[in-house]
Protein backbone atom coordinates (compact mmCIF):
# COMPACT_ATOMS: atom_id res chain seq x y z
CA UNK A 1 0.00 0.00 0.00
CA UNK A 2 1.39 3.78 -0.66
CA UNK A 3 2.27 5.92 2.35
CA UNK A 4 0.66 8.85 2.40
CA UNK A 5 2.32 11.83 0.38
CA UNK A 6 4.62 9.40 -0.93
CA UNK A 7 5.79 10.34 -4.81
CA UNK A 8 7.97 7.91 -6.88
CA UNK A 9 8.70 8.07 -10.93
CA UNK A 10 9.07 5.30 -12.69
CA UNK A 11 11.21 6.02 -16.13
CA UNK A 12 10.59 3.46 -19.12
CA UNK A 13 11.19 5.70 -21.91
CA UNK A 14 14.89 7.04 -22.59
CA UNK A 15 15.73 9.53 -24.99
CA UNK A 16 17.71 6.68 -26.93
CA UNK A 17 14.39 5.20 -27.14
CA UNK A 18 12.68 8.19 -28.40
CA UNK A 19 15.54 8.58 -31.02
CA UNK A 20 15.07 5.35 -31.99
CA UNK A 21 11.31 5.61 -32.37
CA UNK A 22 11.94 8.49 -34.46
CA UNK A 23 13.80 6.81 -36.65
CA UNK A 24 11.93 3.75 -37.29
CA UNK A 25 8.27 6.23 -37.47
CA UNK A 26 10.35 8.42 -40.60
CA UNK A 27 11.69 5.67 -42.27
CA UNK A 28 8.79 3.15 -42.35
CA UNK A 29 6.00 6.47 -43.15
CA UNK A 30 8.12 8.11 -45.81
CA UNK A 31 8.32 5.18 -47.62
CA UNK A 32 4.60 4.56 -47.50
CA UNK A 33 2.04 5.26 -49.88
CA UNK A 34 0.52 7.88 -49.36
CA UNK A 35 3.14 9.21 -47.10
CA UNK A 36 2.67 9.81 -43.43
CA UNK A 37 4.13 10.86 -39.92
CA UNK A 38 2.85 9.74 -36.32
CA UNK A 39 1.74 13.23 -34.56
CA UNK A 40 3.53 12.50 -31.77
CA UNK A 41 6.31 14.04 -33.29
CA UNK A 42 4.65 17.06 -33.24
CA UNK A 43 5.24 17.84 -29.52
CA UNK A 44 8.73 19.48 -29.16
CA UNK A 45 8.98 21.94 -26.54
CA UNK A 46 8.25 24.70 -29.57
CA UNK A 47 5.11 22.08 -30.87
CA UNK A 48 4.28 21.72 -27.01
CA UNK A 49 3.80 25.67 -26.89
CA UNK A 50 1.88 26.20 -30.00
CA UNK A 51 -0.87 23.23 -29.04
CA UNK A 52 -1.42 25.38 -25.99
CA UNK A 53 -2.00 28.55 -28.20
CA UNK A 54 -4.45 26.24 -29.93
CA UNK A 55 -6.16 25.36 -27.23
CA UNK A 56 -7.06 29.40 -26.46
CA UNK A 57 -8.09 29.59 -30.38
CA UNK A 58 -12.10 30.81 -30.74
CA UNK A 59 -12.31 28.00 -32.98
CA UNK A 60 -10.69 25.21 -31.44
CA UNK A 61 -13.78 24.16 -29.06
CA UNK A 62 -12.74 20.53 -28.14
CA UNK A 63 -10.62 21.53 -24.98
CA UNK A 64 -12.69 24.01 -23.82
CA UNK A 65 -15.84 21.49 -24.63
CA UNK A 66 -14.29 19.09 -22.68
CA UNK A 67 -13.19 21.08 -19.71
CA UNK A 68 -16.55 22.61 -19.22
CA UNK A 69 -18.27 18.75 -19.59
CA UNK A 70 -15.57 17.74 -17.22
CA UNK A 71 -16.12 20.35 -14.60
CA UNK A 72 -19.76 20.00 -14.23
CA UNK A 73 -19.29 16.29 -14.39
CA UNK A 74 -16.71 15.68 -11.89
CA UNK A 75 -18.79 15.08 -8.77
CA UNK A 76 -21.05 12.11 -10.66
CA UNK A 77 -17.97 10.24 -12.41
CA UNK A 78 -16.35 10.30 -8.37
CA UNK A 79 -19.65 8.74 -7.83
CA UNK A 80 -19.75 6.30 -10.06
CA UNK A 81 -16.29 5.39 -10.21
CA UNK A 82 -15.87 4.94 -6.25
CA UNK A 83 -11.92 4.92 -7.57
CA UNK A 84 -9.02 4.94 -5.14
CA UNK A 85 -6.34 5.58 -7.76
CA UNK A 86 -6.79 7.93 -10.38
CA UNK A 87 -4.74 6.77 -13.68
CA UNK A 88 -4.10 9.61 -15.99
CA UNK A 89 -3.00 8.75 -20.17
CA UNK A 90 -0.84 11.43 -21.63
CA UNK A 91 -1.02 13.80 -18.39
CA UNK A 92 1.44 16.71 -19.36
CA UNK A 93 0.50 19.72 -17.20
CA UNK A 94 -2.23 17.65 -15.59
CA UNK A 95 -4.60 20.46 -15.90
CA UNK A 96 -7.84 19.06 -16.34
CA UNK A 97 -7.12 16.15 -13.68
CA UNK A 98 -6.98 18.30 -10.95
CA UNK A 99 -10.69 18.78 -11.07
CA UNK A 100 -11.02 15.15 -11.38
CA UNK A 101 -8.70 15.23 -8.32
CA UNK A 102 -10.73 17.74 -6.21
CA UNK A 103 -14.28 15.21 -7.04
CA UNK A 104 -13.32 12.21 -6.37
CA UNK A 105 -11.05 13.58 -3.03
CA UNK A 106 -14.61 15.13 -2.03
CA UNK A 107 -16.06 11.81 -2.77
CA UNK A 108 -13.95 10.28 0.17
CA UNK A 109 -12.14 7.65 -1.44
CA UNK A 110 -9.20 8.83 -3.76
CA UNK A 111 -5.11 7.83 -2.41
CA UNK A 112 -3.02 8.22 -5.11
CA UNK A 113 -2.81 9.78 -8.09
CA UNK A 114 -0.57 8.40 -11.57
CA UNK A 115 -0.21 10.85 -14.41
CA UNK A 116 1.76 8.67 -17.27
CA UNK A 117 3.62 10.78 -20.09
CA UNK A 118 6.32 10.62 -22.59
CA UNK A 119 8.12 13.56 -20.93
CA UNK A 120 10.11 13.07 -17.85
CA UNK A 121 10.56 17.01 -17.39
CA UNK A 122 7.19 17.51 -17.66
CA UNK A 123 6.24 14.74 -15.52
CA UNK A 124 8.57 15.94 -12.72
CA UNK A 125 7.26 19.56 -13.09
CA UNK A 126 3.68 18.24 -12.62
CA UNK A 127 4.48 15.70 -9.86
CA UNK A 128 6.36 18.62 -7.67
CA UNK A 129 3.06 20.97 -8.08
CA UNK A 130 0.67 18.35 -7.48
CA UNK A 131 2.74 17.64 -4.56
CA UNK A 132 2.22 21.24 -3.40
CA UNK A 133 -1.15 21.34 -3.79
CA UNK A 134 -2.24 18.11 -2.32
CA UNK A 135 0.42 16.97 0.01
CA UNK A 136 -1.41 13.87 1.43
CA UNK A 137 -1.92 12.46 -2.19
CA UNK A 138 0.77 9.61 -3.11
CA UNK A 139 2.14 10.39 -6.44
CA UNK A 140 3.76 7.46 -8.92
CA UNK A 141 4.90 8.95 -12.14
CA UNK A 142 5.31 7.08 -15.04
CA UNK A 143 7.37 7.96 -17.98
CA UNK A 144 7.02 5.65 -20.96
CA UNK A 145 4.50 5.64 -24.30
CA UNK A 146 0.88 4.58 -23.56
CA UNK A 147 0.66 2.39 -26.67
CA UNK A 148 2.90 0.40 -25.45
CA UNK A 149 3.72 0.45 -21.89
CA UNK A 150 0.32 -0.08 -19.88
CA UNK A 151 1.89 -2.89 -18.46
CA UNK A 152 4.37 -0.78 -16.21
CA UNK A 153 1.34 0.77 -14.24
CA UNK A 154 1.54 0.31 -10.71
CA UNK A 155 -1.45 -2.41 -10.03
CA UNK A 156 -4.48 -1.71 -7.88
CA UNK A 157 -3.97 -1.04 -3.91
CA UNK A 158 -4.93 -3.89 -1.36
CA UNK A 159 -8.60 -3.40 -1.78
CA UNK A 160 -8.77 -1.18 -4.18
CA UNK A 161 -9.77 -0.07 -7.40
CA UNK A 162 -7.93 2.21 -10.44
CA UNK A 163 -9.90 4.34 -13.46
CA UNK A 164 -7.48 5.44 -15.70
CA UNK A 165 -8.42 8.67 -17.30
CA UNK A 166 -7.81 8.83 -21.32
CA UNK A 167 -8.59 12.03 -22.14
CA UNK A 168 -8.85 14.97 -25.01
CA UNK A 169 -10.19 12.84 -27.86
CA UNK A 170 -6.85 11.35 -28.24
CA UNK A 171 -8.25 8.12 -28.81
CA UNK A 172 -9.36 9.85 -32.10
CA UNK A 173 -5.90 10.20 -33.33
CA UNK A 174 -5.77 6.36 -33.32
CA UNK A 175 -6.78 4.45 -36.76
CA UNK A 176 -9.04 1.69 -36.24
CA UNK A 177 -7.01 -1.18 -35.99
CA UNK A 178 -4.72 0.21 -33.65
CA UNK A 179 -7.74 1.83 -31.45
CA UNK A 180 -8.92 -1.41 -31.10
CA UNK A 181 -5.20 -2.90 -29.83
CA UNK A 182 -4.73 0.16 -27.58
CA UNK A 183 -8.36 -0.89 -26.08
CA UNK A 184 -7.24 -4.30 -25.58
CA UNK A 185 -3.98 -3.65 -23.76
CA UNK A 186 -5.96 -1.44 -21.45
CA UNK A 187 -8.32 -3.82 -20.75
CA UNK A 188 -5.54 -6.60 -20.00
CA UNK A 189 -4.03 -4.50 -17.47
CA UNK A 190 -7.13 -3.59 -15.50
CA UNK A 191 -8.93 -5.92 -13.24
CA UNK A 192 -12.54 -6.21 -13.56
CA UNK A 193 -14.96 -4.11 -12.37
CA UNK A 194 -11.87 -1.48 -12.95
CA UNK A 195 -12.66 1.58 -15.19
CA UNK A 196 -11.69 3.78 -18.33
CA UNK A 197 -13.11 7.37 -18.46
CA UNK A 198 -12.75 7.88 -22.03
CA UNK A 199 -12.98 11.66 -24.10
CA UNK A 200 -14.08 11.89 -27.66
CA UNK A 201 -15.16 14.33 -29.94
CA UNK A 202 -18.98 13.71 -31.29
CA UNK A 203 -19.42 14.28 -35.25
CA UNK A 204 -21.03 17.31 -35.37
CA UNK A 205 -21.01 19.92 -38.35
CA UNK A 206 -18.15 20.28 -40.30
CA UNK A 207 -18.84 23.87 -40.37
CA UNK A 208 -17.89 23.29 -36.71
CA UNK A 209 -15.41 21.01 -36.68
CA UNK A 210 -12.52 21.74 -39.52
CA UNK A 211 -12.40 25.34 -38.61
CA UNK A 212 -11.23 23.99 -35.42
CA UNK A 213 -8.57 21.93 -36.90
CA UNK A 214 -7.75 25.16 -39.61
CA UNK A 215 -7.77 28.79 -38.06
CA UNK A 216 -7.77 31.86 -39.43
CA UNK A 217 -4.62 32.92 -37.49
CA UNK A 218 -2.52 29.69 -38.63
CA UNK A 219 -1.29 28.39 -35.39
CA UNK A 220 -2.55 25.02 -36.51
CA UNK A 221 -0.58 25.38 -39.71
CA UNK A 222 2.58 26.02 -37.90
CA UNK A 223 2.26 23.45 -35.23
CA UNK A 224 1.42 21.01 -38.35
CA UNK A 225 4.34 22.31 -39.79
CA UNK A 226 6.48 21.71 -36.69
CA UNK A 227 7.13 18.25 -37.30
CA UNK A 228 8.82 18.91 -40.14
CA UNK A 229 11.17 21.55 -38.11
CA UNK A 230 11.60 18.23 -35.66
CA UNK A 231 12.80 16.25 -38.49
CA UNK A 232 15.39 18.99 -39.74
CA UNK A 233 16.70 19.19 -36.11
CA UNK A 234 16.83 15.50 -34.45
CA UNK A 235 17.69 13.80 -37.83
CA UNK A 236 19.16 16.57 -40.07
CA UNK A 237 17.14 16.69 -42.75
CA UNK A 238 16.57 19.43 -45.21
CA UNK A 239 12.90 20.18 -45.53
CA UNK A 240 12.20 23.59 -46.28
CA UNK A 241 9.05 23.89 -44.06
CA UNK A 242 7.31 26.76 -45.57
CA UNK A 243 7.06 24.86 -49.13
CA UNK A 244 4.29 22.83 -47.47
CA UNK A 245 1.23 24.42 -46.99
CA UNK A 246 -1.28 22.76 -44.06
CA UNK A 247 -4.47 20.98 -45.16
CA UNK A 248 -7.18 19.78 -43.08
CA UNK A 249 -10.31 17.98 -44.63
CA UNK A 250 -13.59 16.22 -43.11
CA UNK A 251 -13.59 12.86 -44.17
CA UNK A 252 -17.39 11.97 -44.09
CA UNK A 253 -17.10 8.42 -44.80
CA UNK A 254 -14.35 7.60 -42.21
CA UNK A 255 -15.42 10.19 -39.64
CA UNK A 256 -12.61 12.30 -39.20
CA UNK A 257 -10.44 15.02 -39.54
CA UNK A 258 -7.46 14.87 -41.35
CA UNK A 259 -4.75 16.59 -41.17
CA UNK A 260 -2.11 16.99 -44.02
CA UNK A 261 0.93 18.73 -45.35
CA UNK A 262 1.07 18.99 -49.07
CA UNK A 263 4.09 20.35 -51.24
CA UNK A 264 4.09 23.16 -53.10
CA UNK A 265 6.55 22.43 -55.40
CA UNK A 266 8.99 19.92 -56.37
CA UNK A 267 11.22 19.05 -54.07
CA UNK A 268 14.10 16.05 -53.07
CA UNK A 269 14.82 16.26 -49.96
CA UNK A 270 17.87 14.47 -47.70
CA UNK A 271 17.70 12.96 -44.55
CA UNK A 272 21.52 12.71 -43.70
CA UNK A 273 20.87 10.83 -40.27
CA UNK A 274 19.08 8.06 -42.05
CA UNK A 275 20.88 8.03 -45.72
CA UNK A 276 17.57 8.79 -47.39
CA UNK A 277 16.79 10.84 -49.46
CA UNK A 278 12.78 11.78 -50.34
CA UNK A 279 11.32 13.02 -53.46
CA UNK A 280 8.11 15.12 -53.42
CA UNK A 281 5.69 15.62 -56.11
CA UNK A 282 4.17 19.42 -56.27
CA UNK A 283 0.77 18.84 -55.13
CA UNK A 284 1.94 15.53 -53.04
CA UNK A 285 0.40 15.10 -49.34
CA UNK A 286 2.18 14.06 -46.17
CA UNK A 287 -0.44 12.54 -43.69
CA UNK A 288 -0.04 13.99 -40.13
CA UNK A 289 -2.31 13.35 -37.98
CA UNK A 290 -6.08 12.24 -37.87
CA UNK A 291 -8.77 13.36 -35.57
CA UNK A 292 -11.74 10.75 -35.58
CA UNK A 293 -15.20 11.99 -34.40
CA UNK A 294 -17.72 9.29 -32.91
CA UNK A 295 -21.17 9.03 -31.95
CA UNK A 296 -22.37 7.50 -28.51
CA UNK A 297 -23.19 3.92 -30.43
CA UNK A 298 -19.74 3.97 -32.29
CA UNK A 299 -18.09 4.28 -28.84
CA UNK A 300 -20.19 1.79 -27.36
CA UNK A 301 -19.44 -0.59 -30.10
CA UNK A 302 -15.35 -0.21 -29.97
CA UNK A 303 -15.59 -0.49 -26.27
CA UNK A 304 -17.48 -3.73 -26.04
CA UNK A 305 -15.20 -5.20 -28.23
CA UNK A 306 -12.58 -4.54 -26.64
CA UNK A 307 -13.80 -5.61 -23.61
CA UNK A 308 -15.56 -2.71 -21.87
CA UNK A 309 -18.69 -2.25 -20.82
CA UNK A 310 -20.45 1.11 -20.92
CA UNK A 311 -21.62 2.32 -17.49
CA UNK A 312 -22.24 6.28 -17.87
CA UNK A 313 -21.89 8.58 -20.48
CA UNK A 314 -21.80 12.30 -20.45
CA UNK A 315 -22.15 14.84 -23.20
CA UNK A 316 -22.02 18.39 -23.56
CA UNK A 317 -25.57 20.62 -24.14
CA UNK A 318 -24.03 20.98 -27.96
CA UNK A 319 -23.48 17.19 -28.79
CA UNK A 320 -19.92 18.10 -29.56
CA UNK A 321 -18.19 15.73 -26.79
CA UNK A 322 -18.79 12.64 -24.51
CA UNK A 323 -17.11 11.30 -21.53
CA UNK A 324 -17.96 8.01 -21.00
CA UNK A 325 -17.01 5.68 -18.15
CA UNK A 326 -16.56 1.87 -19.57
CA UNK A 327 -16.38 -0.71 -16.82
CA UNK A 328 -13.78 -3.73 -17.63
CA UNK A 329 -16.18 -6.79 -17.98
Amino acid sequence: MSTPGAIQLDVHLSDTDAGTALRSDVTRGLAASPKELPPKWFYDARGSELFERITELPEYYPFRTERALLADSVDDIARSSGADTVVELGSGSSTKTRLLLDAFARAGTLRRYVPQDVSESALRGAIDELHRDYPELGLHGVVGDFTRDLDRLPGAEPGGKRMIAFLGGTIGNLMPGPRHDFLRHVRSVLRPGEQLLLGTGLATDPAVMVPAYDDAAGVTAEFNRNVLHVLNRELDATFDVEAFDHVAVWDAENSWIEMRLRATRDMRVRIADLDLDVAFAAGEELATEISAKFTPATVDAFAAAAGFATTRRWVDPDARFALTLLTAA
